[in-house]
Protein backbone atom coordinates (compact mmCIF):
# COMPACT_ATOMS: atom_id res chain seq x y z
CA UNK A 1 0.00 0.00 0.00
CA UNK A 2 1.37 3.45 -1.16
CA UNK A 3 2.05 5.63 1.66
CA UNK A 4 -0.02 9.59 1.67
CA UNK A 5 2.34 12.35 2.01
CA UNK A 6 0.36 15.70 2.78
CA UNK A 7 3.31 18.18 2.52
CA UNK A 8 5.47 16.74 -0.79
CA UNK A 9 4.99 19.33 -2.99
CA UNK A 10 7.82 17.98 -5.47
CA UNK A 11 5.88 16.30 -8.61
CA UNK A 12 9.41 14.15 -9.07
CA UNK A 13 9.75 13.15 -4.87
CA UNK A 14 5.88 12.20 -5.10
CA UNK A 15 6.22 9.45 -7.99
CA UNK A 16 10.07 8.50 -6.71
CA UNK A 17 8.79 7.44 -3.15
CA UNK A 18 5.86 5.72 -4.38
CA UNK A 19 3.17 8.19 -2.72
CA UNK A 20 -0.43 8.02 -3.43
CA UNK A 21 -1.22 10.51 -6.64
CA UNK A 22 -3.95 11.71 -8.28
CA UNK A 23 -3.22 11.77 -11.38
CA UNK A 24 -3.44 15.47 -12.77
CA UNK A 25 -1.19 15.38 -15.86
CA UNK A 26 -4.10 16.16 -18.47
CA UNK A 27 -3.78 19.92 -17.03
CA UNK A 28 -0.38 19.70 -19.65
CA UNK A 29 -2.47 19.11 -22.45
CA UNK A 30 -4.81 22.13 -21.02
CA UNK A 31 -2.14 24.62 -21.54
CA UNK A 32 -0.92 23.24 -25.07
CA UNK A 33 -3.07 25.75 -26.58
CA UNK A 34 -2.35 28.34 -24.49
CA UNK A 35 0.15 31.45 -24.63
CA UNK A 36 -0.17 33.08 -21.11
CA UNK A 37 -2.55 31.52 -18.76
CA UNK A 38 -4.03 32.05 -14.66
CA UNK A 39 -5.10 29.65 -12.76
CA UNK A 40 -6.79 30.54 -9.54
CA UNK A 41 -7.53 28.41 -6.55
CA UNK A 42 -7.93 28.61 -2.77
CA UNK A 43 -4.54 27.47 -0.46
CA UNK A 44 -3.79 23.84 -0.32
CA UNK A 45 -5.02 23.10 -3.99
CA UNK A 46 -2.68 21.31 -5.55
CA UNK A 47 -1.15 24.52 -7.45
CA UNK A 48 2.39 24.03 -6.96
CA UNK A 49 2.59 20.30 -7.24
CA UNK A 50 0.62 20.95 -10.29
CA UNK A 51 3.46 23.38 -11.37
CA UNK A 52 5.96 21.16 -10.10
CA UNK A 53 4.75 18.35 -12.82
CA UNK A 54 4.48 20.67 -15.54
CA UNK A 55 8.59 21.57 -15.01
CA UNK A 56 9.56 17.93 -15.04
CA UNK A 57 7.89 17.55 -18.25
CA UNK A 58 8.62 20.31 -20.03
CA UNK A 59 11.77 20.84 -18.92
CA UNK A 60 15.21 19.93 -21.24
CA UNK A 61 17.32 19.39 -18.06
CA UNK A 62 14.76 16.78 -16.86
CA UNK A 63 15.21 14.03 -19.74
CA UNK A 64 16.75 11.49 -17.49
CA UNK A 65 13.31 12.24 -15.44
CA UNK A 66 11.00 11.20 -18.45
CA UNK A 67 9.86 7.95 -16.51
CA UNK A 68 7.87 10.17 -14.35
CA UNK A 69 5.41 10.27 -16.72
CA UNK A 70 5.15 6.41 -17.27
CA UNK A 71 1.59 5.09 -16.98
CA UNK A 72 -0.15 8.36 -16.05
CA UNK A 73 -2.76 9.72 -18.70
CA UNK A 74 -0.78 12.28 -20.54
CA UNK A 75 1.26 9.25 -21.75
CA UNK A 76 -1.34 8.22 -24.51
CA UNK A 77 -1.11 11.57 -25.98
CA UNK A 78 1.07 10.69 -28.49
CA UNK A 79 1.10 14.59 -29.90
CA UNK A 80 1.59 16.00 -26.76
CA UNK A 81 4.30 13.63 -25.74
CA UNK A 82 6.67 14.76 -28.97
CA UNK A 83 7.09 18.04 -26.67
CA UNK A 84 8.45 16.38 -23.45
CA UNK A 85 11.29 17.65 -21.84
CA UNK A 86 12.33 19.83 -25.15
CA UNK A 87 12.06 23.06 -23.45
CA UNK A 88 13.98 25.60 -21.04
CA UNK A 89 11.87 26.26 -18.07
CA UNK A 90 11.98 29.12 -15.56
CA UNK A 91 10.30 27.54 -12.91
CA UNK A 92 9.62 29.86 -9.52
CA UNK A 93 7.30 30.26 -6.20
CA UNK A 94 6.77 33.36 -4.68
CA UNK A 95 4.74 31.53 -1.78
CA UNK A 96 7.17 32.91 0.57
CA UNK A 97 7.74 35.88 -0.62
CA UNK A 98 6.43 37.66 2.90
CA UNK A 99 8.50 39.92 4.03
CA UNK A 100 7.34 42.34 6.31
CA UNK A 101 9.28 45.90 4.30
CA UNK A 102 9.76 46.15 0.35
CA UNK A 103 13.49 46.47 1.18
CA UNK A 104 13.28 42.73 2.56
CA UNK A 105 11.15 41.90 -0.26
CA UNK A 106 13.24 42.74 -3.04
CA UNK A 107 15.98 40.83 -1.10
CA UNK A 108 13.84 38.00 -0.97
CA UNK A 109 13.13 38.11 -5.03
CA UNK A 110 16.82 38.83 -5.66
CA UNK A 111 17.51 35.50 -3.43
CA UNK A 112 15.04 33.30 -5.90
CA UNK A 113 16.70 34.81 -9.17
CA UNK A 114 19.92 33.43 -7.46
CA UNK A 115 18.38 29.96 -7.50
CA UNK A 116 16.83 30.04 -10.41
CA UNK A 117 19.89 30.82 -12.00
CA UNK A 118 22.29 28.26 -10.28
CA UNK A 119 19.77 25.54 -11.88
CA UNK A 120 21.51 26.81 -15.08
CA UNK A 121 25.46 26.82 -14.52
CA UNK A 122 25.61 25.66 -18.27
CA UNK A 123 25.25 29.38 -18.84
CA UNK A 124 28.02 31.30 -17.23
CA UNK A 125 30.23 29.14 -19.44
CA UNK A 126 28.30 29.42 -22.72
CA UNK A 127 30.00 30.32 -25.94
CA UNK A 128 26.47 31.92 -26.87
CA UNK A 129 26.40 34.28 -24.55
CA UNK A 130 28.48 37.96 -24.38
CA UNK A 131 30.75 39.04 -21.15
CA UNK A 132 28.02 42.01 -20.31
CA UNK A 133 25.52 38.94 -20.30
CA UNK A 134 27.81 36.76 -17.95
CA UNK A 135 28.30 39.96 -15.51
CA UNK A 136 24.74 40.09 -15.02
CA UNK A 137 24.42 36.40 -14.64
CA UNK A 138 27.29 36.52 -11.62
CA UNK A 139 25.51 39.65 -10.38
CA UNK A 140 22.17 37.36 -10.04
CA UNK A 141 24.50 34.82 -8.51
CA UNK A 142 26.22 36.75 -5.83
CA UNK A 143 22.98 38.80 -5.18
CA UNK A 144 24.59 42.24 -6.18
CA UNK A 145 21.91 43.10 -9.36
CA UNK A 146 20.65 46.51 -9.12
CA UNK A 147 17.14 47.12 -9.28
CA UNK A 148 16.83 47.78 -12.84
CA UNK A 149 18.45 43.94 -12.92
CA UNK A 150 16.27 42.47 -10.72
CA UNK A 151 13.21 43.85 -12.92
CA UNK A 152 14.55 43.07 -16.37
CA UNK A 153 15.47 39.54 -14.38
CA UNK A 154 13.17 37.13 -15.79
CA UNK A 155 13.61 38.76 -19.58
CA UNK A 156 17.43 38.67 -19.06
CA UNK A 157 16.97 34.71 -18.35
CA UNK A 158 14.65 33.47 -20.87
CA UNK A 159 17.17 35.69 -23.68
CA UNK A 160 19.99 33.97 -22.08
CA UNK A 161 18.54 30.46 -22.26
CA UNK A 162 16.63 31.19 -26.06
CA UNK A 163 20.36 31.75 -27.03
CA UNK A 164 22.16 28.76 -25.56
CA UNK A 165 19.49 26.13 -26.20
CA UNK A 166 17.94 27.83 -29.31
CA UNK A 167 14.88 27.21 -28.06
CA UNK A 168 12.10 28.97 -26.41
CA UNK A 169 11.43 28.97 -22.69
CA UNK A 170 8.53 28.17 -20.58
CA UNK A 171 7.89 30.48 -17.69
CA UNK A 172 5.90 29.02 -14.35
CA UNK A 173 5.07 31.24 -11.86
CA UNK A 174 3.65 29.85 -8.57
CA UNK A 175 1.73 31.95 -6.57
CA UNK A 176 2.35 35.12 -8.09
CA UNK A 177 0.10 37.15 -6.01
CA UNK A 178 1.67 36.22 -2.30
CA UNK A 179 3.41 39.62 -2.47
CA UNK A 180 0.68 41.60 -2.94
CA UNK A 181 -1.31 39.77 -0.19
CA UNK A 182 1.64 40.35 2.21
CA UNK A 183 2.56 43.93 0.93
CA UNK A 184 -1.13 44.99 1.51
CA UNK A 185 -0.95 43.39 4.94
CA UNK A 186 2.29 45.60 6.05
CA UNK A 187 1.46 48.72 4.52
CA UNK A 188 3.52 49.01 1.25
CA UNK A 189 1.69 47.76 -1.72
CA UNK A 190 1.66 50.46 -4.42
CA UNK A 191 5.77 50.11 -4.02
CA UNK A 192 5.02 46.04 -4.46
CA UNK A 193 2.35 46.32 -6.90
CA UNK A 194 4.54 48.35 -8.94
CA UNK A 195 7.54 46.26 -8.80
CA UNK A 196 5.73 42.62 -9.92
CA UNK A 197 4.04 44.47 -12.37
CA UNK A 198 7.35 45.89 -14.18
CA UNK A 199 8.55 42.45 -13.33
CA UNK A 200 6.03 40.70 -15.35
CA UNK A 201 5.55 42.92 -18.21
CA UNK A 202 8.71 42.86 -18.89
CA UNK A 203 9.32 39.08 -19.27
CA UNK A 204 6.21 38.73 -20.97
CA UNK A 205 5.35 41.83 -23.31
CA UNK A 206 6.89 41.39 -26.63
CA UNK A 207 9.65 38.66 -25.82
CA UNK A 208 10.24 36.87 -28.60
CA UNK A 209 12.47 34.45 -26.60
CA UNK A 210 9.29 33.36 -24.76
CA UNK A 211 7.24 30.15 -25.30
CA UNK A 212 4.59 29.76 -22.83
CA UNK A 213 3.79 31.80 -19.51
CA UNK A 214 1.65 29.37 -16.97
CA UNK A 215 0.89 31.29 -13.58
CA UNK A 216 -0.91 30.28 -10.19
CA UNK A 217 -2.27 32.47 -7.13
CA UNK A 218 -5.60 32.72 -5.17
CA UNK A 219 -6.81 36.04 -6.94
CA UNK A 220 -6.60 37.69 -10.09
CA UNK A 221 -5.08 41.06 -9.72
CA UNK A 222 -5.99 42.34 -13.61
CA UNK A 223 -6.64 46.11 -12.57
CA UNK A 224 -3.26 46.07 -10.92
CA UNK A 225 -1.92 46.64 -14.07
CA UNK A 226 0.18 43.43 -13.62
CA UNK A 227 -1.47 41.05 -16.95
CA UNK A 228 -2.92 44.57 -19.27
CA UNK A 229 -2.12 44.72 -22.39
CA UNK A 230 -1.39 40.18 -22.88
CA UNK A 231 -2.48 38.90 -26.22
CA UNK A 232 -4.03 35.38 -25.82
CA UNK A 233 -4.03 35.65 -21.96
CA UNK A 234 -6.83 33.45 -20.33
CA UNK A 235 -7.89 33.40 -16.79
CA UNK A 236 -9.07 29.78 -15.39
CA UNK A 237 -10.50 30.66 -11.96
CA UNK A 238 -13.27 28.85 -9.90
CA UNK A 239 -16.12 29.39 -12.39
CA UNK A 240 -14.60 28.30 -15.43
CA UNK A 241 -15.94 25.20 -16.85
CA UNK A 242 -12.17 23.94 -18.24
CA UNK A 243 -9.33 22.62 -15.90
CA UNK A 244 -11.94 22.74 -13.39
CA UNK A 245 -10.88 19.03 -12.31
CA UNK A 246 -7.13 19.77 -12.60
CA UNK A 247 -6.79 21.08 -8.91
CA UNK A 248 -8.28 19.26 -6.27
CA UNK A 249 -10.09 15.72 -5.70
CA UNK A 250 -13.18 15.05 -7.81
CA UNK A 251 -16.22 12.81 -6.33
CA UNK A 252 -14.95 9.96 -8.53
CA UNK A 253 -10.99 10.22 -7.47
CA UNK A 254 -12.17 10.28 -3.58
CA UNK A 255 -14.03 6.89 -4.04
CA UNK A 256 -10.89 5.33 -5.58
CA UNK A 257 -8.77 6.98 -2.93
CA UNK A 258 -11.11 5.76 -0.21
CA UNK A 259 -11.26 1.99 -1.56
CA UNK A 260 -7.37 2.35 -2.46
CA UNK A 261 -7.36 2.62 1.74
CA UNK A 262 -10.30 1.05 2.60
CA UNK A 263 -11.90 3.49 3.99
CA UNK A 264 -15.15 3.67 2.15
CA UNK A 265 -17.33 3.96 5.04
CA UNK A 266 -15.74 7.56 5.42
CA UNK A 267 -16.85 9.07 2.06
CA UNK A 268 -20.06 10.76 3.72
CA UNK A 269 -17.85 12.31 6.62
CA UNK A 270 -15.70 13.22 4.01
CA UNK A 271 -18.47 15.16 1.67
CA UNK A 272 -19.57 16.99 4.79
CA UNK A 273 -16.23 18.08 6.16
CA UNK A 274 -14.20 18.99 2.93
CA UNK A 275 -16.45 18.49 -0.06
CA UNK A 276 -18.61 21.45 -1.35
CA UNK A 277 -16.25 23.81 -3.72
CA UNK A 278 -17.70 24.25 -7.11
CA UNK A 279 -15.30 24.58 -9.46
CA UNK A 280 -16.98 25.50 -12.91
CA UNK A 281 -19.83 22.74 -12.70
CA UNK A 282 -18.33 20.52 -10.59
CA UNK A 283 -18.26 19.88 -6.80
CA UNK A 284 -14.68 19.69 -5.73
CA UNK A 285 -12.84 18.05 -2.23
CA UNK A 286 -9.82 19.79 -1.14
CA UNK A 287 -7.00 17.42 -1.41
CA UNK A 288 -5.14 18.93 1.62
CA UNK A 289 -7.54 17.95 4.22
CA UNK A 290 -8.67 15.04 2.21
CA UNK A 291 -5.39 12.94 2.86
CA UNK A 292 -4.73 14.23 6.38
CA UNK A 293 -8.00 13.11 7.58
CA UNK A 294 -7.42 9.68 5.75
CA UNK A 295 -4.02 9.49 7.39
CA UNK A 296 -5.30 10.05 10.56
CA UNK A 297 -8.27 7.54 9.49
CA UNK A 298 -5.10 5.09 9.09
CA UNK A 299 -3.61 6.02 12.35
CA UNK A 300 -6.57 4.55 14.22
CA UNK A 301 -8.03 8.29 14.67
CA UNK A 302 -12.01 8.54 13.00
CA UNK A 303 -12.82 12.17 14.31
CA UNK A 304 -12.44 14.80 11.46
CA UNK A 305 -11.11 18.20 12.07
CA UNK A 306 -10.06 21.12 10.50
CA UNK A 307 -6.35 20.94 9.05
CA UNK A 308 -6.94 23.84 6.98
CA UNK A 309 -7.43 26.15 9.64
CA UNK A 310 -3.59 25.72 10.56
CA UNK A 311 -1.88 26.09 7.05
CA UNK A 312 -1.80 29.87 6.36
CA UNK A 313 -3.30 32.79 8.05
CA UNK A 314 -7.06 33.48 8.24
CA UNK A 315 -6.58 36.92 8.63
CA UNK A 316 -9.20 37.84 5.80
CA UNK A 317 -11.77 36.70 7.88
CA UNK A 318 -10.70 38.07 11.48
CA UNK A 319 -10.49 41.42 9.37
CA UNK A 320 -13.75 41.33 8.30
CA UNK A 321 -15.48 40.19 11.65
CA UNK A 322 -13.18 43.13 13.14
CA UNK A 323 -14.47 45.77 11.12
CA UNK A 324 -17.50 44.42 10.83
CA UNK A 325 -20.66 46.66 11.12
CA UNK A 326 -24.52 44.74 12.91
CA UNK A 327 -25.51 43.80 8.88
CA UNK A 328 -22.15 42.24 8.49
CA UNK A 329 -22.10 40.48 11.52
CA UNK A 330 -25.60 39.15 11.10
CA UNK A 331 -25.00 38.02 7.38
CA UNK A 332 -21.36 36.15 8.68
CA UNK A 333 -24.18 34.35 11.62
CA UNK A 334 -26.66 33.61 8.73
CA UNK A 335 -23.90 31.71 6.91
CA UNK A 336 -22.39 30.00 10.42
CA UNK A 337 -26.00 28.92 10.49
CA UNK A 338 -25.76 27.19 6.76
CA UNK A 339 -28.02 30.11 5.22
CA UNK A 340 -27.04 31.92 1.67
CA UNK A 341 -26.28 34.92 0.73
CA UNK A 342 -27.06 37.01 -2.26
CA UNK A 343 -24.48 38.68 -3.33
CA UNK A 344 -22.54 40.38 -6.78
CA UNK A 345 -18.90 38.93 -7.21
CA UNK A 346 -16.23 41.05 -8.72
CA UNK A 347 -14.25 38.56 -10.77
CA UNK A 348 -10.93 40.85 -11.04
CA UNK A 349 -10.19 42.41 -8.02
CA UNK A 350 -7.09 44.34 -6.72
CA UNK A 351 -5.79 43.97 -2.71
CA UNK A 352 -6.58 47.91 -2.19
CA UNK A 353 -10.11 47.13 -2.27
CA UNK A 354 -10.31 44.13 0.03
CA UNK A 355 -11.78 46.29 2.73
CA UNK A 356 -14.79 47.27 0.45
CA UNK A 357 -17.98 46.20 1.54
CA UNK A 358 -19.23 45.38 -1.80
CA UNK A 359 -16.06 42.97 -2.17
CA UNK A 360 -15.50 41.31 0.93
CA UNK A 361 -17.97 38.47 -0.11
CA UNK A 362 -15.79 38.53 -3.96
CA UNK A 363 -12.67 37.54 -1.59
CA UNK A 364 -14.30 35.01 0.86
CA UNK A 365 -15.47 33.08 -2.54
CA UNK A 366 -12.08 33.34 -4.09
CA UNK A 367 -9.73 32.82 -1.57
CA UNK A 368 -12.35 29.56 -0.47
CA UNK A 369 -14.05 30.73 2.67
CA UNK A 370 -17.49 30.88 0.55
CA UNK A 371 -18.86 28.30 -2.41
CA UNK A 372 -21.62 29.61 -5.18
CA UNK A 373 -24.30 27.63 -4.18
CA UNK A 374 -26.24 29.01 -7.09
CA UNK A 375 -26.27 31.36 -9.93
CA UNK A 376 -28.73 34.46 -10.20
CA UNK A 377 -27.75 35.91 -13.01
CA UNK A 378 -24.25 35.31 -14.42
CA UNK A 379 -24.31 37.90 -16.96
CA UNK A 380 -24.27 40.25 -13.91
CA UNK A 381 -22.15 37.98 -11.82
CA UNK A 382 -24.89 37.98 -8.73
CA UNK A 383 -24.51 34.19 -7.42
CA UNK A 384 -26.14 32.97 -4.13
CA UNK A 385 -23.11 32.19 -1.84
CA UNK A 386 -22.62 29.61 1.49
CA UNK A 387 -19.85 28.17 3.49
CA UNK A 388 -18.57 25.28 1.48
CA UNK A 389 -18.22 22.33 4.16
CA UNK A 390 -18.00 21.54 8.01
CA UNK A 391 -14.34 22.20 8.32
CA UNK A 392 -14.38 25.85 6.55
CA UNK A 393 -17.86 26.48 9.25
CA UNK A 394 -15.13 25.09 11.96
CA UNK A 395 -13.04 28.43 10.71
CA UNK A 396 -15.65 30.75 10.93
CA UNK A 397 -16.49 30.01 14.98
CA UNK A 398 -13.29 29.64 15.63
CA UNK A 399 -12.01 32.96 13.98
CA UNK A 400 -14.75 34.30 15.07
CA UNK A 401 -14.34 33.18 19.25
CA UNK A 402 -10.91 34.16 18.81
CA UNK A 403 -11.47 37.77 18.34
CA UNK A 404 -14.49 37.67 20.45
CA UNK A 405 -12.27 36.55 23.63
CA UNK A 406 -10.30 39.66 22.59
CA UNK A 407 -13.71 42.11 22.55
CA UNK A 408 -14.60 40.87 25.95
CA UNK A 409 -11.69 40.87 28.01
CA UNK A 410 -11.28 44.90 26.63
CA UNK A 411 -14.66 45.19 27.91
CA UNK A 412 -15.56 42.78 30.84
CA UNK A 413 -13.57 44.51 33.85
CA UNK A 414 -15.49 47.93 33.11
CA UNK A 415 -18.60 45.40 32.96
CA UNK A 416 -17.50 44.11 36.48
CA UNK A 417 -16.67 47.67 37.71
CA UNK A 418 -20.01 48.55 36.58
CA UNK A 419 -21.49 45.75 38.40
CA UNK A 420 -19.87 46.37 41.60
CA UNK A 421 -20.76 50.25 41.59
CA UNK A 422 -24.04 49.74 41.25
CA UNK A 423 -24.26 51.67 38.23
CA UNK A 424 -27.08 49.46 36.18
CA UNK A 425 -26.50 51.75 32.89
CA UNK A 426 -23.51 51.53 32.61
CA UNK A 427 -23.65 47.91 33.37
CA UNK A 428 -26.50 47.56 30.58
CA UNK A 429 -24.35 49.61 27.96
CA UNK A 430 -21.39 47.46 28.09
CA UNK A 431 -23.65 44.18 28.24
CA UNK A 432 -25.12 45.14 25.09
CA UNK A 433 -21.96 46.30 23.48
CA UNK A 434 -20.73 42.46 23.79
CA UNK A 435 -24.26 41.34 22.98
CA UNK A 436 -24.63 43.54 19.57
CA UNK A 437 -20.83 42.08 18.89
CA UNK A 438 -21.42 38.70 19.32
CA UNK A 439 -22.40 36.25 16.22
CA UNK A 440 -24.86 33.39 18.18
CA UNK A 441 -24.90 30.43 16.40
CA UNK A 442 -27.66 28.76 18.92
CA UNK A 443 -30.72 29.02 19.54
CA UNK A 444 -31.65 31.99 22.00
CA UNK A 445 -32.78 30.53 25.23
CA UNK A 446 -32.12 31.07 28.66
CA UNK A 447 -29.74 28.59 29.71
CA UNK A 448 -27.44 29.96 26.44
CA UNK A 449 -27.52 33.38 28.24
CA UNK A 450 -27.03 32.13 31.42
CA UNK A 451 -24.13 30.32 30.23
CA UNK A 452 -22.97 33.48 27.99
CA UNK A 453 -22.65 35.20 32.09
CA UNK A 454 -20.92 33.11 33.42
CA UNK A 455 -17.93 32.55 30.43
CA UNK A 456 -17.67 36.77 30.93
CA UNK A 457 -16.80 36.06 34.49
CA UNK A 458 -14.98 32.89 34.54
CA UNK A 459 -11.39 34.26 35.89
CA UNK A 460 -13.95 35.11 39.14
CA UNK A 461 -14.95 32.83 41.67
CA UNK A 462 -18.73 31.95 40.75
CA UNK A 463 -21.33 30.24 41.96
CA UNK A 464 -24.08 28.78 39.63
CA UNK A 465 -27.62 27.26 40.93
CA UNK A 466 -26.74 27.04 44.07
CA UNK A 467 -29.36 26.92 46.82
CA UNK A 468 -29.80 30.30 49.12
CA UNK A 469 -32.44 31.86 50.86
CA UNK A 470 -35.96 30.04 49.69
CA UNK A 471 -34.72 29.24 46.74
CA UNK A 472 -31.33 28.55 43.61
CA UNK A 473 -30.36 31.79 42.28
CA UNK A 474 -29.05 32.08 38.60
CA UNK A 475 -25.27 33.06 39.15
CA UNK A 476 -23.40 34.50 42.46
CA UNK A 477 -20.08 36.35 41.80
CA UNK A 478 -18.17 36.33 44.87
CA UNK A 479 -15.56 38.19 46.45
CA UNK A 480 -11.62 36.99 47.68
CA UNK A 481 -12.72 39.23 50.89
CA UNK A 482 -15.55 39.52 53.07
CA UNK A 483 -15.49 43.47 52.80
CA UNK A 484 -15.94 43.63 48.58
CA UNK A 485 -18.98 43.62 47.13
CA UNK A 486 -21.03 40.47 45.91
CA UNK A 487 -22.80 40.39 42.73
CA UNK A 488 -26.13 37.99 42.44
CA UNK A 489 -27.44 37.91 39.01
CA UNK A 490 -31.11 36.54 37.76
CA UNK A 491 -31.42 35.85 34.39
CA UNK A 492 -34.49 35.84 32.27
CA UNK A 493 -35.02 34.96 28.62
CA UNK A 494 -37.95 37.46 27.18
CA UNK A 495 -39.98 36.06 24.20
CA UNK A 496 -40.43 39.50 22.51
CA UNK A 497 -38.40 43.30 23.42
CA UNK A 498 -41.71 44.41 24.36
CA UNK A 499 -40.99 42.12 27.72
CA UNK A 500 -37.52 43.31 28.10
CA UNK A 501 -38.49 45.77 30.72
CA UNK A 502 -40.93 43.83 32.71
CA UNK A 503 -39.01 40.36 32.89
CA UNK A 504 -35.88 42.49 34.38
CA UNK A 505 -38.23 43.63 36.99
CA UNK A 506 -39.80 40.08 37.94
CA UNK A 507 -36.01 39.01 38.06
CA UNK A 508 -34.70 41.62 40.46
CA UNK A 509 -38.24 40.92 42.09
CA UNK A 510 -37.33 36.96 42.13
CA UNK A 511 -33.92 37.83 44.20
CA UNK A 512 -35.94 39.69 46.78
CA UNK A 513 -38.88 36.98 46.83
CA UNK A 514 -36.66 33.87 47.15
CA UNK A 515 -34.27 35.67 49.84
CA UNK A 516 -31.33 35.24 47.84
CA UNK A 517 -29.10 37.66 49.65
CA UNK A 518 -30.14 36.73 52.83
CA UNK A 519 -28.73 33.54 52.27
CA UNK A 520 -25.56 35.16 50.95
CA UNK A 521 -25.22 37.02 54.44
CA UNK A 522 -25.97 34.37 56.12
CA UNK A 523 -22.58 32.61 54.57
CA UNK A 524 -21.18 35.92 55.56
CA UNK A 525 -20.92 37.93 52.25
CA UNK A 526 -22.44 40.69 53.93
CA UNK A 527 -22.29 43.34 51.29
CA UNK A 528 -24.11 42.20 48.45
CA UNK A 529 -25.56 43.84 44.95
CA UNK A 530 -29.05 42.07 42.83
CA UNK A 531 -28.85 42.33 39.24
CA UNK A 532 -32.23 41.20 37.01
CA UNK A 533 -31.42 41.06 33.66
CA UNK A 534 -33.27 40.15 30.66
CA UNK A 535 -32.65 38.87 27.24
CA UNK A 536 -33.78 38.85 24.16
CA UNK A 537 -31.86 37.97 20.92
CA UNK A 538 -28.81 40.47 21.20
CA UNK A 539 -30.19 43.38 23.37
CA UNK A 540 -30.66 43.30 27.16
CA UNK A 541 -32.35 45.31 30.37
CA UNK A 542 -30.38 45.50 33.77
CA UNK A 543 -32.96 46.08 36.59
CA UNK A 544 -30.57 47.11 39.84
CA UNK A 545 -31.99 45.80 43.22
CA UNK A 546 -33.69 48.93 44.30
CA UNK A 547 -33.48 51.18 42.01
Amino acid sequence: MKDISTGTENFKEIIDYHYYYVDKTMLIKDISNEKFALYTRPRRFGKTLNMSMLYYFYSIKEKDNAYLFNGLEISKDKDIMKHQNQYPVIFITLKDMKRETYELQIDKFGAIIKDTVLKYPELFDSPYLDESEKIKLNNYKFEKASMNDLMDALKNLTSYLYKHYSKKVFVLIDEYDVPLSDAYNYGYFDKMAKFISTVFSAALKTNDYLEKGVFTGCLRIAKESIFTDLNNFNVYSINEIKSSTRFGFTYNEIQELCHYYNVSDKIDVIKEWYDGYLFGDLEIYKPWSVLNYINRVLMGKTKPKSFWFNTGSNYIIKEYIEKADNQLHEEFELLIKGGCLTKKINPELTYREMDQISNIYSFLLFTGYLKIHKIIDESLDIYELTIPNREVKEIYINTFNEWFKEYTDSKKYDLKNALNDGNDKKAMDLLNDILESSISYYDNYEAFYHGFIIGLFSEYKIESNRESGDGRFDIAILPKRASDITIVIECKYSETFAKLIPDSIDAMQQIIDEKYIEGLNIRGYHYVVGYGISFYKKTCYVTKLGS
